[in-house]
């Protein structure tokens, strides 16, 4: 045993000897040296390359590791049987991610790339102004070289804007109001905002499936239409003119658009805007994929007809910059003091600018939105292309959009109802004009007692019809009426027509004895 133990210390000693006559024979800066030129050797004759993306670069949080992170959670090629699940702040949604040292592949424009999830434990705490978590995470990208330009021009933008998108559809939409009086609120933002919450979509809207069918397309068209903008020079934005009568749906388009999109919604109240500075800046804090809507432009300022404005009188020119005083209804109205002191001094051109001006451009993929009930009011200026670029007329109830009603409110389809009364509904429903929303509620206050329901309805139906009926003979009747009083009474003779009869005769004897004359 003894023996055993001297001959262990003996090759420990020669072991020993042996490495301090190789830190004498190669110093620390030799072996560097050589271990750096063995990788450069292994790296020229290796066929792939690697880039490290850490999830804290110095004290800040790296961008893209959240974007490469997020962008694996939606691969379902995930290897490994555990998993990480998440579930952000205002998100309605639960996402998952790589482990510990887990890895992915995936394909790029026909190229492959790996991921590996590289977790550490931190050595050492350093001082800093924000504690460090304890574990160091990061990962690895491995690509081959000559993949190399396409991934680092293209793969890594692409990822980025996958992040936003699926950030942007899992988080909470939500609901944007000016603040009263222009007022900032405790962030210094001019915005205020609630949880966005409204439930219809494109398949419960009352409307004609044609109809919306285009307005869907327009807007997956506009949501997939950078590179079109870019190419042409126009500003990423377009406007839509949502027009017809009260309870037609203009409100209930508006969350269908925002819900298809995923966008969040800014709700203008132009009424407590005082002056087109404070307007710009409105919209330099809204954000890009959202709708800015103003409702009732009619009602909120005085925006009527310029053309309709000159017939009365003082003057045809018309200058961009004169006031347009906030009203106190839909018919305008006398607003506050002018300037920019006191009041509403919003003018014309301040809105069109708004919408189609230099500042309107400060974003991107932004949709503008306005409602109204009575089109004819508006200034043609506004209508134009370009501000507001699709007109939608939500008109009254015709017989497809009453369909959709009956399934959303009664689960009930062509299949479910007589045909008999499938014929009055469709014979009755155009004469009846009644909006979505008048129909809605007969539905609602019987959806217990679905056939009452509908039966009731076609009573109401022909009720409305019968009246408008019944209005419109009316209306002829007084419109000839007040023809017949305007027009001249039979055998009576005005002066005027008088006096250009004694004219004509005065004419004709004058012809007439010049006549004999030349004779």
């Amino acid at each position: 045993m003894k023996e055993y133990w001297t001959s262990l210390a003996s090759l420990l000693g020669v072991l020993a000897f042996f490495q301090s006559l190789l830190q004498v024979l190669f110093p620390p800066e030799l072996r560097f040296a050589s271990l750096k030129l063995f990788n450069r050797v292994f790296n020229a004759f290796s066929t792939y390359c690697y880039f490290d993306i850490t999830e804290i670069d110095g004290v800040n949080t790296n961008e893209l590791y959240n974007a490469v992170q997020l962008y694996l959670s939606s691969s379902v090629s995930i290897s490994g049987s555990r998993l990480s699940l998440t579930r952000a702040l205002n998100s309605s949604a639960i996402t998952f991610g790589l482990t510990n040292n887990d890895t992915i592949f995936d394909t790029f424009n026909g190229a492959t790339v790996h991921w590996e999830h590289v977790v550490t434990q931190r050595q050492a705490q350093t001082f800093s102004w924000r504690p460090l978590p304890e574990e160091k995470r990061g990962f690895t990208l491995r690509i081959r070289k000559k993949d190399k330009s396409l991934i680092l021009d293209s793969y890594l933008d692409y990822i980025m804007e996958k992040a936003n998108d699926i950030r942007r559809r899992n988080q909470d939409r939500l609901l944007y109001t000016n603040s009263r009086g222009g007022s900032l609120d405790s962030r210094g933002h001019p915005w205020e905002s609630v949880p966005f919450k409204h439930p219809s979509t494109f398949d419960t809207l009352a409307m004609d499936p044609a109809k919306k069918k285009q307005i869907m397309e327009d807007l997956m068209d506009f949501a997939h239409g950078q590179a079109f903008y870019q190419k042409t020079g126009r500003a990423w934005k377009r406007g839509y003119l949502l027009y017809g009568p009260p309870g037609t749906g203009k409100s209930s388009m508006i969350a269908a658009m925002a819900n298809y999109l995923g966008y969040d919604i800014y709700d203008l109240e132009l009424t407590e805007v005082h002056t087109n500075s404070e307007l710009r800046k409105l919209l330099m804090k809204t954000t890009s994929k959202s709708i800015i809507v103003i409702e009732d432009i009619d009602c909120s300022i005085n925006l009527s007809n310029r053309k309709k404005s000159t017939i009365a009188g003082r003057s045809s020119y018309y200058d961009p910059s004169s006031d347009i005083r906030s009203g106190s209804g839909c018919n305008g109205g006398s607003g506050g003091g002018g300037g920019e002191e006191g009041g509403n001094s919003i003018t014309l051109s301040g809105l069109l600018n708004f919408t189609d001006g230099l500042w309107s451009c400060c974003g991107s993929e932004r949709i503008f939105v306005f409602t109204t009930n009575h089109i004819e009011k508006l200034d043609p200026a506004l209508l134009r292309s370009g501000r507001m670029d699709m007109h939608i007329f939500m008109s009254y109830c015709s017989y497809p959009s009453l369909k959709i009603l009956l399934k959303n409110y009664l689960e009930y389809g062509e299949d479910d109802i007589e045909d008999v009364i499938l014929k009055e509904l469709e014979n009755t429903i155009d004469d009846a004009e009644m909006t979505p929303a008048d129909i809605s509620e007969v539905l609602i206050k019987n959806r217990r007692y679905k056939k009452k329901a509908v039966y009731e309805l076609v009573g109401e139906l022909k009720k409305r019809a019968e009246k408008l009926k019944n209005h419109h003979v009316e209306e002829e009747e007084e419109e000839q009426e007040k023809r017949a009083l305007d027009s001249p009474k039979e055998g009576y003779v005005s002066e005027e027509e008088e006096e250009e009869e004694k004219c004509k005769k005065r004419e004709e004897d004058s012809e007439e004895l010049t006549g004999k004359i030349k004779i």
